[in-house]
């Protein structure tokens, strides 16, 4: 029999390798050389004349959730999947022993991350959720999208980068900050309730740091209202508690880390 420990090596020297080449074609049309993070595939369509990479993933979004994005933003950032898939969905089933649903660090462990069941996504008046987001979003976040990624989506998520170019998010997070010296605080885009409140324990540049290298606002368990926010432990799915899409939990070596819509956390209380 083959050892264990040569299994993992062979696994891990494929994926490094698939991730450099990867990294060739992902690089070669994304602005600078900023990754992009990703948690699992959903489909892979191959096309008989196959041009480009057709691989989607929970944090991809598709044609048909950013069809009233502009052309040029539509296709943005779209190529980084492969160079980051390796580190942040394979990888991770070779180097842990844990399963998929047990990945998160639970309470009383490394953090107060709180599962939830995936009734909580079941079909209600409008989709996931009870009603339609709110009329006036902030950070001007288009309204369209918002509903199609909070209340109609499981899998999907807004274009990476999409709060850097198309909101005021990091202008209105600076100036809330400056201004009351406390942390920002998120509201569910459906409910109005409070979802996260951010910095804590860290400054606002780390913060958009963070959220700038993985492509979506990134927040730690200690920025999370937990009465108000769930992590489906089927999936990493992170929820609100009324059935609203957030993201996911996908966490690195510092922890949880919660990748989250912009359009899903623009909400008012």
């Amino acid at each position: 029999m083959i050892p264990c420990a040569m299994v993992k090596s062979f696994f891990l020297s494929a994926l490094l390798l698939g991730s450099h080449v990867g990294a060739t074609v992902a690089f070669s049309s994304v602005r600078g050389n900023m990754p992009m993070f990703a948690t699992s595939i959903t489909s892979v369509n191959t096309p008989k004349a196959p041009s480009k990479p057709m691989l989607y993933s929970s944090l991809f979004a598709s044609s048909k959730i950013d069809n009233d994005l502009p052309a040029d933003q539509a296709v943005q950032k779209r190529r980084a999947f492969l160079a980051n898939f390796a580190a942040t969905s394979l990888l991770p089933l070779f180097t842990s022993a844990a399963p998929v649903s047990a990945r998160g660090f639970a309470i009383n462990d490394q953090g107060p991350l709180v599962y939830g069941d995936d009734d909580i996504m079941s079909q209600k008046g409008h989709g996931t959720t009870s009603v339609p987001v709110q009329e006036n979003l902030r950070y001007g976040v288009s309204r369209k999208l918002a509903d199609k990624i909070c209340s109609f989506n499981r899998v999907f998520a807004e274009m990476g980068g999409y709060f850097e170019g198309s909101s005021t998010f990091e202008k209105d997070v600076r100036n809330i900050v400056a201004s009351t010296r406390e942390p920002v605080v998120f509201y569910d885009s459906v409910s109005g309730k409070s979802l996260f409140r951010a910095p804590v324990n860290r400054s606002v540049d780390e913060f958009i740091a963070e959220s700038k290298v993985h492509g979506w606002p990134s927040f730690r368990d200690d920025e999370v209202v937990w009465s108000n926010v769930r992590v489906l432990k089927s999936s990493g799915e992170t929820v609100s508690t009324d059935g609203t899409h957030l993201g996911h939990n996908i966490p690195d070596q510092s922890g949880n880390r919660y990748c989250i819509n912009l359009v899903s956390i623009a909400g008012n209380p």
